[in-house]
């Protein structure tokens, strides 16, 4: 009877134990679910809304600006204009290439308009403004700025840069070249940071590669008669003249090396050149110039059929800019649907956990520190003669692999990333 009693205590013991378990399940999962984050499963809002915030009118409008809007508008419109059962919208601003404004509108897209994610800039201070703010509100920006430091020191878990930077089309530049048997270089670089970072990078590669470079002369920025500078160079007897500018100055460049008959005689090669700037040199004065460019309209009839579509809205063909921005924006809200939420650093986890395929990148990888690694091209700008229909500019020389161009994660600054 004893035996009986005791074993009718322990089991009403264990019944009241799972009881007593079930009761405080009940009580405490809705509290659970109280105390979730409110976009760690769905939309906030209701809408994943998309910013692209660049230069609208000035001196990168044309490689990036409207065209970029409507790269992006193209992405949505393939998703079928919705993800994860919600509405995509797209907003549009002009930074006028200053960082002040610049963070002013991404403040207020993220703060009282429901921006989700900003992309493009090609502005680096304006990008670097955006992607701080972005940061802290767990707002996602994919850049197309040249930088390192977007995934150097100033990297974020919500941010990733999509297009190029100083490293490949410097470094890589002038390493390739100096590979093919161009050991001696003269450098013709404009007076500011930009060219002086580009100049040490393209120094460096030179160096390493068992090149010299032969003199180095720099120029103010905006100059508008480069002969003496020019003149130096070609006196260098260099083989490689690397212009290590941009934009007017570059493009200045170009065209009185030609009046000068420095070229063909000596090779031109620059770092940032976009389609749109062979465009409004022609081919006359840009042929023969060497560049890295991260897209090219003609290269496959899946570039060229999704380009024919581009030029179609927007009345020229793409840069590799405006095509990293369709590229961007479509691999983000992919990860969008495949994260079934609109949260920062899901979407992020996400969009590194995926490879990016499309017309932009055949098989890219979003590395830890945001670099976003795929191949890039080698490319000569053709003789007039050459060409056999408009914007036909680029005979593509060598496909240079991602891993071998980009700058390797092990030496990266993010303080993401562990060494």
């Amino acid at each position: 009877m004893k035996t009986h009693v005791s074993t009718l205590a322990r089991a009403g013991t264990a019944c009241w134990g799972r009881a007593y378990r079930l009761l405080l399940a009940m009580l405490v999962a809705p509290t659970a679910v109280m105390m979730a984050p409110a976009v760690a499963s769905g939309i906030s809002g209701d809408i994943v809304k998309i910013g692209i915030l660049n230069d609208q009118s000035g001196t990168y409008a044309d490689l990036a600006g409207p065209g970029s809007v409507e790269a992006a508008r193209m992405a949505i419109e393939e998703m079928g204009g919705t993800v994860a059962g919600k509405k995509i919208e797209l907003v549009a601003g002009n930074h006028q290439n200053r960082a002040d404004i610049g963070a002013g509108i991404a403040r207020s897209w993220f703060d009282q308009e429901g921006v989700d994610a900003i992309a493009d800039f090609s502005n680096s201070s304006v990008g670097f403004a955006v992607q701080a703010l972005a940061g802290e509100r767990g707002k996602v920006t994919l850049v197309a700025a040249a930088s390192p430091g977007f995934t150097g020191k100033a990297c974020t878990a919500t941010s990733a840069q999509w297009v190029y930077n100083s490293h490949t089309n410097g470094y890589g530049l002038a390493k390739v070249l100096t590979e093919q048997g161009n050991k001696s270089w003269f450098l013709l670089t404009v007076d500011y940071a930009f060219g002086h970072a580009f100049a040490s990078d393209i120094r460096r590669a030179v160096q390493d590669g068992g090149g010299t470079v032969a003199g180095e002369v720099r120029h103010p920025l905006n100059t508008a008669d480069m002969s003496s500078f020019l003149l130096q160079a070609q006196a260098s007897k260099a083989s490689i003249i690397a212009l290590a500018s941009a934009g007017s100055d570059m493009t200045t460049a170009i065209k009185q090396a030609g009046e000068f008959g420095i070229t063909p005689g000596q090779a031109l090669a620059a770092p940032a050149v976009f389609l749109t700037d062979i465009h409004g040199m022609g081919l006359q004065a840009a042929q023969g110039l060497q560049f890295v460019t991260a897209f090219y309209w003609n290269r496959t009839p899946e570039t060229r059929a999704w380009s024919q579509k581009f030029f179609a809205r927007h009345g020229a063909m793409p840069t590799m800019t405006q095509a990293g921005v369709y590229s961007a924006v479509l691999h983000y809200l992919r990860a969008v649907k495949a994260a079934g939420t609109d949260d920062g650093k899901a979407v992020m986890a996400k969009m590194r956990e995926m490879p990016v395929r499309d017309i932009f990148a055949a098989d890219g990888q979003l590395r830890p520190d945001g670099q976003m690694v795929h191949d890039m091209y080698l490319v000569r700008v053709k003789s007039p003669q050459a060409s056999k229909e408009p914007w036909d500019y680029y005979d593509i020389l060598q496909t240079i692999p991602g891993e071998q161009i980009f700058k390797p994660l092990s030496d990266s600054e993010c303080p993401l990333v562990k060494h």
